[in-house]
């Protein structure tokens, strides 16, 4: 081979790998790693230890990451498929998911604050607040497939009221749960090191993975998002797909609900998944989906996820208070925004044909 062919597969390849959608998230990864093992290498060091009832238990920056980013990556899955059908995002998950934990700890303690024994197997408080998000994610479902009500417009409603609601729902009270097993949820199953909502993750991607390969569901979500009166056309049911994508996302929220109500066996209504739609919303954009809907990857979204509290326990491990971190958080959103913008990617693209073609041009002259 030639060396100019070879130079030529080269810069094909560099250009398949700069547009493939995971490039961004993984490149964020890598900023990320290299930062920490340059400023800290001890970040990257994961220690065994033994909680109070002897149980081991790994511990470090890394388990944090891989603690809290799962039950981001569980929302970034319901969050990438509202997106990509819709072409808006949903600003109401974190007022949802205080709704969904009230409703676990309301069915779980009863009438009592602080009852001895639980009054309803754990199952079934995670069913009905399955069932309490889904009917608020079908709510903001029907206000815009069907009343064509901007995605951000509608969910304000639920992020304005949310939160009322989830203090409503046990009367303003902060109930507490006594039973030790309700904990393994947001914690460690005795005996096993790694925390658990990270096999809780794994779970629902699984399903997700199931769903999208054996139902054309993921198919229709991006029809719908790239063009809607094409999609219909096509025997499509555009309302009812950006609907269900809704319900789908409020799913994800009940599950978060149980990890975060987990944590502390009770809940802080103004306090609790403060701010995580944000972090939602930038996973999906980190993970290259563009936000105006279409095409979408739910892998790189979940990537995206855990880049995202990558950043976080960074931002925390160098001292930065809890009220910047949505600072630092809009920049990146800013930067991935501008780069996703079409304008933006023709442009680059035209820079980088103008480029190559100047040097394939001196070559031939010299």
């Amino acid at each position: 081979m030639s060396t100019k062919a070879q130079k030529s597969s080269a810069l094909d390849i560099l250009k398949k790998i700069l547009s493939n959608q995971i490039f961004i998230p993984i490149s964020a990864l890598l900023i990320l790693t290299i930062v920490n093992l340059i400023v800290d290498p001890s970040f990257f060091e994961i220690s065994l230890g033994y909680s109070s009832d002897g149980n081991p238990v790994l511990s470090g920056y890394l388990m944090t990451i891989i603690d809290y980013g799962s039950e981001l990556a569980i929302l970034a899955i319901g969050m990438t498929l509202v997106t990509a059908a819709s072409g808006g995002q949903d600003i109401s998950v974190g007022a949802a998911i205080a709704i969904a934990g009230s409703v676990i700890l309301r069915v779980l303690c009863g009438t009592e604050t602080s009852p001895e024994t639980i009054q309803a197997p754990i199952i079934v408080a995670f069913l009905v607040s399955v069932l309490v998000a889904m009917a608020f994610g079908a709510f903001n479902g029907v206000l815009v497939a069907y009343f064509r009500i901007q995605p951000m417009v509608a969910t304000l409603i639920l992020f304005t009221a949310g939160r009322s609601i989830a203090a409503w729902i046990n009367n303003n009270q902060l109930p507490i749960v006594n039973d030790e097993t309700f904990t393994y949820f947001g914690g460690f199953i005795p005996g096993i090191p790694i925390p658990t909502p990270f096999f809780i993750a794994i779970a629902c991607i699984i399903v997700t993975a199931l769903v999208l390969k054996f139902t054309n569901l993921g198919l229709y979500v991006q029809s719908v998002g790239i063009n809607e009166q094409s999609s219909r056309l096509n025997g499509l049911n555009p309302k009812f797909i950006k609907f269900i994508t809704f319900v789908i996302l409020g799913i994800c929220v009940a599950v978060a609900g149980l990890i975060k109500v987990s944590r502390l066996s009770t809940i802080n209504y103004s306090v609790i998944a403060k701010d995580i739609e944000m972090d939602a919303i930038l996973a999906v954009a980190l993970g290259g989906n563009v936000l105006s809907g279409g095409k979408f990857s739910i892998t790189s979204s979940i990537l995206g996820a855990y880049v995202i509290q990558f950043l976080t326990t960074t931002l925390y491990k160098f001292e930065v208070q809890s009220a910047a971190l949505s600072a630092y958080k809009a920049i990146v959103v800013i930067i991935l925004v501008v780069i996703s913008a079409p304008v933006v990617r023709e442009k680059a693209s035209a820079i980088w044909k103008k480029l190559v073609n100047k040097k394939a041009a001196a070559k031939q002259a010299g």
